[in-house]
């Protein structure tokens, strides 16, 4: 089967599962959160080549993904992982920001003399 060179960006972002409709893939690219090559873009249809490196800012975190070939259909997520390599930087883990607060996992709410303590221990700086 002959594949297409090119393919429109909203459709591709659907084939590689990165928003869950097209519909979603136009709006995400109207809206101005897409950049094709390190320009940002507004139109949906704008057509997107292999070795193109799209930067999609989604809602929780940015993903760098280089094109490496054009979707044919939605399929399941391990297909739609060969149409991408992710080129984003890893995430970093999230520390808490103050020791004094952190609680370790699966230990309940503080008790009424822990949140006293911890209270008298902030007022006081």
């Amino acid at each position: 089967m002959n594949l297409p060179a090119r393919q429109r960006l909203d459709k591709w972002l659907w084939f590689a599962r990165v928003v869950k409709s097209r519909t979603l893939a136009a709006k995400l690219v109207g809206e101005g959160f897409v950049r094709v090559n390190g320009v940002k873009t507004d139109v949906p249809a704008k057509a997107v080549n292999v070795g193109d490196v799209l930067t999609i800012a989604l809602e929780r975190d940015v993903r760098v993904l280089k094109v490496m070939a054009p979707g044919t259909r939605r399929g399941p997520f391990p297909e739609a992982q060969t149409l991408y390599e992710d080129l984003s930087p890893p995430a970093e883990a999230a520390a808490p920001k103050d020791e004094h607060a952190a609680r370790q996992p699966g230990s309940g709410r503080p008790t009424k003399k822990e949140r006293r303590d911890r209270d008298s221990f902030f007022d006081d700086q």
